[in-house]
């Protein structure tokens, strides 16, 4: 098998994207456009990757990292693709073999598609070949002139193309494979005598085929997965191509998404068969959704395990550990360190932060509960607030098993509730109570008979 290599161009600003973020670092689906190129490509079975950065470089290498994935290089001037390839000559041009030129704005090209054009180039033993697809507009594009037998004679652009030639639905992609030294010495011939002083790519196809080279073409049949990414328009467009691939793997593997256009899964995300996904859900991270769990609507889940048959209606859970058959929400919020045992309730407008919550219990209502233990079967009444901060520090509540915890309660920690014991409703809790205990820590009831009538008056 011949070797293979790959060069991706990652050294444009981008200025139509008009910010200050370098260019193939916008990301799609969270992770980095030039990013999804890098891992595409990986699975053709590279040798070596070269990847050309230039304004922004360091941000680029420390995003998709050095050594082994990928060698990078400079292009301190930009005077166009050809010279981009260029900076690469020193890595490869004395290498036999294949090589792929991909630009790092292209998220949605899938390492099937990589690996067919690889394969293609390799099988017509060509000098060139051309990533091409076929659109019902090709206005603006170049467009892919083939000749009798099937061989590429050239690319031509837009403006220099005949009537004729405007009706080709075939286009350039900007994607090729090369033979590596071929591609070398094309480009010490590829001139900058243009309106804009640079050195094409493109140009190494009409130097090949003047030299009785071999040049043929790939079409994929996917032509929205060869999106370049030059404005936020096309951003969003690559966001929601990329969006409903994952929610169809999803779907096909066994997941109901009722309304997959208003459903955002991230890539790195696990679900289970039988999970019902209901609108407005955004679920991310590393996140695992197990069987027959139920999502949303409107439910946010950031690196979060949520047990089998759990629901999670209206509410934001982030790097926690939920267990199987809890109901949550609607409006709860589970900030991060939360560990939620099986069969808990936690209610509407309930804030759970670093917090363990044993299986059976019931955090129904408007309360707080942050760094905090509590054990099974524990009633925690409405509108409890475990009042962790002094000011300085945080400090841990402990409740033990079947506790029972009445409305509007303040347990000030550090402290610990016995098991099995009751804090009465109201009550400002400051000393531990002992297990099978009553606390009462309220002032006494005083009526005035009459009193408010005196008031009125």
């Amino acid at each position: 098998m011949k070797k293979r290599y790959a060069v991706i161009l990652a050294a444009g600003q981008g200025t139509r994207m008009k910010s200050k973020l370098y260019k193939v670092l916008h990301p799609v689906m969270g992770r980095p456009m030039v990013q999804h190129v890098m891992n595409q490509i990986k699975t053709a079975n590279l040798d070596q990757i070269v990847t050309v950065v230039g304004f922004g470089a360091e941000a680029v290498e420390e995003k998709i990292g050095n050594g082994n994935e990928s060698k990078f290089v400079i292009q301190e001037e930009q005077l166009g693709t050809g010279h981009a390839v260029q900076q690469a000559e020193a890595l490869l041009k004395d290498k036999e073999g294949t090589t792929i030129v991909v630009c790092g704005d292209t998220p949605l090209i899938t390492g099937q598609t990589f690996q067919e054009l690889f394969d293609h180039h390799e099988q017509e033993n060509a000098s060139a070949t051309i990533l091409s697809t076929k659109v019902d507009n090709p206005t603006g594009y170049g467009r892919v002139i083939r000749n009798n037998t099937g061989e590429v004679e050239r690319i031509v652009e837009q403006k220099d193309a005949s009537e004729s030639e405007l009706n080709v639905k075939e286009i350039n992609t900007g994607t090729y494979c090369f033979d590596n030294k071929s591609l070398f010495r094309a480009l010490k011939e590829v001139s900058n005598e243009n309106a804009q002083g640079e050195y094409y790519l493109p140009d190494v196809i009409e130097i090949l085929r003047g030299h009785d080279k071999k040049v043929s073409a790939f079409s994929t049949p996917n032509e929205e997965e060869t999106l370049g990414v030059n404005d936020r328009v096309a951003l969003a467009q690559a966001e929601k191509v990329m969006k409903n691939r994952v929610n169809e793997k999803h779907m096909r593997n066994g997941v109901t998404i009722i309304d997959p256009n208003n459903t955002y899964i991230g890539l790195d995300v696990i679900i289970e068969q039988d999970v019902l996904i209901h609108p407005g859900s955004i679920i991310k991270g590393n996140s695992i959704i197990k069987t027959n769990a139920e999502i949303g609507p409107h439910s946010e889940i950031v690196n979060c395990t949520v047990g089998d048959g759990t629901v999670i209606h209206q509410s934001v859970a982030s790097d926690s550990q939920i267990g199987s058959n809890t109901k949550i929400g609607p409006y709860a919020n589970i900030r991060p360190s939360a560990s939620i045992g099986n069969k808990v309730k936690i209610g509407n407008f309930v804030e759970v932060k670093k917090s363990v919550i044993g299986d059976e219990s019931k955090v129904s209502h408007l309360s707080y509960i942050g760094d905090a233990e509590i054990g099974t079967n524990v009633n925690v009444g409405c509108g409890t607030i475990t009042v962790n901060y002094d000011g300085k520090n945080k400090h841990l509540t402990k409740i033990e098993d079947d506790a029972f915890i009445g409305c509007n309660s303040n347990l000030v920690a550090p402290i610990t509730i016995g098991k099995g014991s009751f804090v009465a409703a109201g009550s400002t809790i400051t000393k531990n109570v002992p297990e099978d205990s009553l606390s009462v820590a309220r002032a006494r009831q005083e009526n005035k008979e009459g009193y408010a009538k005196r008031l009125k008056n």
